[in-house]
């Protein structure tokens, strides 16, 4: 079988330290005096480590955040080590072993710790919490580490298609019930280029849960596209979330432009956020229904 392209394997001390939060100067000496890991060295004696080594590290900072100590966890064998782990993954969980759970699942493409993480925080808390308070922060994180390159674009994806599929299935729920409010419906669009759509997903997903009709059109959205939604009896409120398109110096011109294309009556209005947005929070009274917000949070309590 042919192997996946552009899947890390070799890792840095400072790649283990981002992803695990453990700083160097402790991984040498968790090194050398338990010997915990064994970093190899390349032909030009650079010192690197294995994936096998950062799963590791990810279950030694797991079990020791839980209040393992380091002098008992290099006693462990291998059977034992694991035995440990799925102790803890099945007992409660606090913020951290679920992000440190997810890592692991991450970077080993791990789909069954995923599951097995996500159904025991799921079974104590609800979807939104879990989402807002779990897999935000992580998204935040991962794209930090993407960014670091102490990983790479396929395990950003592969985690980010799972935690999509779950927004998917909470949405696909909520489809089955009518809308309980006709007042007005909501249209949700990326534009031209914009790809990042688990926000907007998320939005979908929101508005669904208050009552009211949505439709998600999802990325890349010509403009011209959205003309024929305004103009219908109730009001209309187009959802956007604005990642790394329009760029910022294109923001403004781009929401004048949709003012005026498409905003053409007193029955439409569009909500934007994203990290495009975050800093452009206040009204600006030449974009007058148009509405910025800076986060999840705040444009949800408007719906």
């Amino acid at each position: 079988m042919q192997k996946l392209k552009h899947i890390k394997t070799i890792f840095s001390i400072k790649d283990l330290e981002n992803l695990s939060g453990i700083k160097a100067h402790t991984i040498r000496i968790w090194e050398k005096r338990y010997g915990l890991l064994e970093p190899e060295r390349t032909d030009t004696n650079i010192r690197f480590y294995s994936l096998q080594s950062l799963q590791k590290l990810l279950n030694i900072s797991f079990l020791n955040a839980n209040g393992y100590k380091i002098s008992k966890i290099a006693e462990l064998d291998e059977t034992g080590f694991k035995t440990e782990i799925d102790k803890l993954v099945n007992s409660q969980v606090n913020k951290d072993d679920f992000l440190n759970n997810l890592k692991i699942s991450m970077i080993n493409y791990d789909i069954q710790l995923f599951e097995k993480t996500y159904q025991n925080v799921i079974a104590k808390l609800s979807f939104s919490e879990v989402f807002t308070d779990y897999f935000i922060p992580f998204l935040a994180e991962i794209g930090l580490l993407w960014q670091s390159g102490s990983i790479n674009p396929t395990h950003e994806h592969f985690i980010s298609n799972l935690i999509k599929q779950k927004i998917l299935l909470e949405i696909h729920k909520l489809q089955l019930i009518a809308p309980i409010h006709d007042d007005k419906f909501f249209v949700m669009f990326l534009p031209d280029n914009e790809i990042h759509d688990i926000g907007l997903t998320f939005m979908h997903y929101q508005v669904l849960k208050k009552g009211y009709k949505s439709i998600m059109l999802g990325s890349s959205v010509p403009m011209d596209c959205l003309k024929p939604f305004v103009g219908k009896s109730e009001k209309v409120i187009f959802v956007s979330y604005f990642t790394i398109q329009p760029e910022i110096e294109n923001v403004i011109p781009y929401l004048e432009t949709f003012k005026t294309n498409v905003l053409n009556s007193s029955n439409a209005e569009l909500y934007v956020l994203g990290k495009q947005v975050s800093d452009m929070i206040d009204e600006n009274p030449k974009l007058k229904g148009i509405h910025l917000f800076s986060s999840l949070g705040s444009t949800i309590s408007k719906i």
